[in-house]
């Protein structure tokens, strides 16, 4: 065993009991210290001062998912840009390539939704 190795573990484990032992305290304080009065309208399970309606089903328009699912889409090629860039001075020309084959396919993938209508809020 390298030396040393104990000393960093024996750390890690003191760092964990601490944070246990800081959500234990807190949880405790948030027990002891929120008011407990009960009432009709808090065991409602919707509880922003808007009263339930009768009906439990609503229709959703589709447009909200597929504006979540674009932005995910974009959000996720971003994930991937930061780490090319990082490396990009150190590594060879393929990679400028193969990111410009990337952003391609993703622009395509952009104008065909834009195209189709799919980014338009009517």
């Amino acid at each position: 065993m390298p030396e040393g190795f104990a000393d960093n573990w024996t750390i890690i484990a003191i760092a964990g009991g601490v944070g246990l032992l800081a959500i234990g305290i807190l949880f405790l304080a948030s027990y002891l210290l929120a008011p407990k009065r009960q009432s009709e309208r808090g065991r409602i399970p919707y509880e922003c001062g808007i009263e339930a309606s009768p009906f439990s089903w609503s229709r959703t328009n589709i447009r909200y998912y597929v504006f979540g699912l674009a932005f995910l889409i974009f959000d996720v090629e971003a994930v991937f840009l930061f780490p090319w860039a990082v490396i990009f001075l150190e590594a060879a020309a393929a990679v400028f390539y193969e990111m410009i084959v990337f952003l391609g396919i993703l622009m395509f993938g952009l104008t065909y939704a834009w195209r189709k209508g799919a980014l338009n809020w009517r």
